[in-house]
């Protein structure tokens, strides 16, 4: 089953602090909901465990994530792929672009994703509702994290 999902999200910080951020295997870990490990495996890629529950199927995935057409400090194209055992399996990737906002950063995203397996049985509207709540929840944590690190800079320059 297809999904597509696309926004946009103004972040607390420069363009440059949030590329950082978007590349930093601490600051994504702590950013995305349900995520048991993430590892840098290479310049370009990351492994994953990532435990998720959609209605009555809770599932860890396992998976690996592709960056290409980097173009720091203005976006990538992320790709990747997990599987969930008897639950399913997803891919699928995103196109994110950075640009200067008045108040930070702002971060477009556009998403094309595929599942299947037991979790494609449950239906659109309940995957599409846990994908943009869960994709909200890593906005949310990645916004905070950026403010803080925005914060902690500030109160170190002027100490």
């Amino acid at each position: 089953m297809a999904m597509t999902m696309s926004g946009e999200v103004t972040l607390p910080a420069g363009r440059t602090k949030v590329w950082a951020m978007l590349n930093d295997p601490a600051v994504l870990k702590a950013s995305i909901p349900g995520c048991q490990s993430l590892e840098k495996t290479s310049e370009t890629s990351f492994s994953a465990v990532v435990k998720v529950k959609i209605g009555p199927v809770g599932a860890s995935f396992k998976g690996k994530v592709q960056l290409s057409d980097i173009d720091p400090p203005n976006g990538y194209t992320i790709s990747g792929e997990g599987e969930g055992g008897i639950a399913g399996f997803a891919n699928g990737g995103a196109k994110v672009l950075l640009a200067d906002a008045s108040d930070g950063t702002l971060l477009k995203y556009d998403v094309l994703a595929n599942v299947g397996g037991k979790i494609a049985q449950l239906g659109s509207r309940l995957i599409d509702g846990v994908a943009k709540k869960l994709a909200d929840q890593f906005f949310a944590n990645l916004a905070k994290a950026a403010g803080e690190q925005t914060s902690a800079q500030s109160a170190a320059g002027s100490a």
